[in-house]
């Protein structure tokens, strides 16, 4: 569930940059009393995200709005599905249906596409995992999308876990000192993950006690050693170069975790409409 005052700056910000002035031509044409039906359809089939925030948009332009969902997050659609009926004030429908649709479709996009590599990783102990490559100031929604296609959260910021990367080796002089430093610094709540690009590194890392290791763009060979080596002794995480072809056979060497910058930095947008009826 979003956060409504997150919610509704996104969704306000982006009504105001639709419309700094109004909407010239639906002021012009449309009777300020007219009313209206019309239902949102899937053009393509889809994994449902985002129904609630799309509710969400056309309730700021028209609070006495009728929306109706007929399926909820995280719902295969087939093409023609009726998502949503919607009554209410014809200019607050034809102002709010931009924002409303691009919410939705970007959202529906990244479950449909999170969707498809959860189940090609099925019956793996894999977990699909987002980044933190996602739109700015749509980082939760791009997440909550995710989640609707079956993926799993990482983290959602920097304040939420240690993640040593190859700049803070370098910065702090090594893989040791950094866990080190970290460990002696930070609550012992919070994990350490390790980005490591060699087996050397991945020894480093696990005799300095990291909770998670990632793999950073190793072949499979070397993946499946590097599992073999941690042993169960911490999580181990698969990033770079993952894609749909490839995501099982990387699975298949036993890490814990894949994440994938794709579901949310290359999404293509799901095909929605909005028909008045």
């Amino acid at each position: 569930m979003l956060d409504r005052l997150y919610l509704d700056r996104v969704i306000d910000a982006a009504l105001a940059e639709d419309m700094p002035l109004g909407d010239v031509t639906t002021d012009a044409l449309v009777p300020e009393d007219a009313a209206c039906r019309a239902v949102l359809l899937a053009k393509s089939p889809v994994v449902l995200a985002g129904i609630d925030v799309a509710r969400r948009v056309f309730e700021r332009l028209d609070p006495a709005v009728s929306f109706t969902a007929h399926f909820a997050d995280g719902a295969r659609l087939p093409v023609g599905a009726r998502i949503a009926g919607i009554a209410g004030n014809a200019r607050a429908v034809l102002k709010a249906e931009r924002t409303a649709l691009n919410l939705l479709q970007r959202m529906s996009g990244i479950a449909t596409r999170t969707a498809e590599y959860v189940a090609a990783v099925q019956g793996t102990r894999a977990r699909i995992v987002d980044t933190r490559k996602t739109v700015p100031g749509l980082r939760r929604i791009d997440k909550a999308a995710v989640v609707a296609g079956g993926g799993t959260n990482h983290r959602h910021g920097l304040s939420d876990g240690v993640l040593i990367k190859d700049n803070h080796i370098v910065a702090a002089g090594g893989i040791r000192p950094a866990v080190e430093t970290a460990r002696a610094r930070v609550p012992h709540t919070v994990r350490i993950e390790v980005e490591t690009e060699s087996l050397a590194q991945v020894r480093e890392a696990l005799d300095c006690g990291a909770d998670i290791i990632m793999l950073d763009n190793m072949d499979l060979a070397r993946m499946a050693e590097a599992v073999s080596v941690i042993a169960g002794r911490a999580l181990v995480e698969a990033s770079g170069n993952v894609t749909l072809e490839r995501v099982r056979a990387i699975a298949e060497t036993g890490v814990d975790l894949i994440s994938i910058g794709e579901l949310t930095h290359s999404v293509k947008a799901a095909d929605i409409s909005l028909r008045f009826e």
